[in-house]
């Protein structure tokens, strides 16, 4: 079976691949800082590299057949000081620069890179509702994400200037309740209140986790795939709907509370312009390579992992 190595793989996300995969018999390998620092996984082992020495473990270059790559700092995790952007964006650039440098310089058997990226590449709608919805094709915001994302995709283009297959997943909201973005939204309903950002009618492209890892995994497999997909849910919702939706899944009284814009704006600084963004981003290339969505709409949702 072929051997997967995933940068991030420590994350939401990497965590769960690399699980996945590994039960569907793949060798998987795991990029770190400090690889012997990690606890051992059934059937995964670690190598290292240093993302700001730009170096990595010319072996696990040479093992791999295919690259999955989610490094990056979180974007949610700090207040965008002028420090944290840049840590941003460059935890983004030089991992990608790094992959392609190490498969420029040391021997190598690898067939793809899939590469992750935001629909922060994406800009606002430019109407609520969107009956337009961004595809693969519009070109990237001028805002901090949308720089972001397109700098973070240039990093990893030269990948198919090395005749192999690359493949980008703008990546949406990821519906996990082990982490991520999701791990906000819930939190007031902890309280009894369903906390509706501004007017709560900007539109949320979101994603299930099993389905994020399924589309990680189609990416690997079917080489067919290639260039920049959208990775969201076919049924956006508005935060409105989302909140709602929460606290109904999670079985609890709750009270609707709107959080004015000026607030979130007071408390988040810069990153409260993402929160209140209404971005409708489509799923039609996805579905079109023929991908099909254990869970389309949250009403299809009966877990969250």
């Amino acid at each position: 079976m072929s051997t997967i190595l995933i940068t991030g793989g420590t994350g939401l996300v990497g965590t769960q691949l690399g699980q996945a995969l590994h039960e569907k018999g793949y060798q998987v390998i795991i990029l770190t800082r400090n690889p012997h620092r990690q606890t051992p996984l059934s059937g995964i082992r670690f190598a290292a590299w240093d993302i700001s020495k730009q170096t990595i473990d010319p072996a696990a270059i040479a093992e791999a057949d295919h690259i999955i790559h989610l490094a990056g700092a979180s974007v949610a995790e700090k207040r965008w000081s002028v420090k944290r952007k840049e840590e941003i964006l460059q935890s983004r650039v030089q991992s990608g620069q790094l992959i392609v440098k190490a498969l420029k310089e040391y021997p190598n058997k690898v067939k793809s890179v899939i590469s992750a990226s935001a629909i922060g590449w994406y800009g606002p709608d430019p109407v609520i509702p969107n009956s337009h919805p961004f595809t693969e094709s519009a070109v990237a915001a001028t805002d901090f994400l949308g720089s972001t994302c397109r700098q973070w995709e240039e990093s990893t283009s030269a990948v198919n200037s090395l005749q192999k297959r690359l493949v980008i997943l703008r990546i949406g909201i990821v519906l996990s309740s082990k982490g991520g973005a999701l791990k906000e939204f819930i939190k007031p309903l902890q309280w009894g209140v369903g906390a509706v950002l501004g007017k709560g009618n900007q539109m949320v492209s979101w994603i299930h986790i099993q389905d994020l890892v399924r589309i990680f995994i189609r990416a690997i497999e079917e080489e067919n795939m290639l260039g920049v997909y959208n990775a969201v849910a076919p049924s956006p919702v508005s935060n409105r709907n989302l909140v709602k939706w929460l606290a109904r899944f999670r079985k609890k009284p709750f009270l609707l509370f709107r959080v004015p814009s000026f607030l979130l704006k007071w408390i988040m600084g810069e990153m409260s312009v993402e929160v209140l963004k209404s971005c409708t981003v489509s799923a039609e290339k996805l579905m079109a390579a023929g991908f099909l969505f254990r869970y389309p709409s949250l009403e299809s949702i009966d877990k969250l992992d």
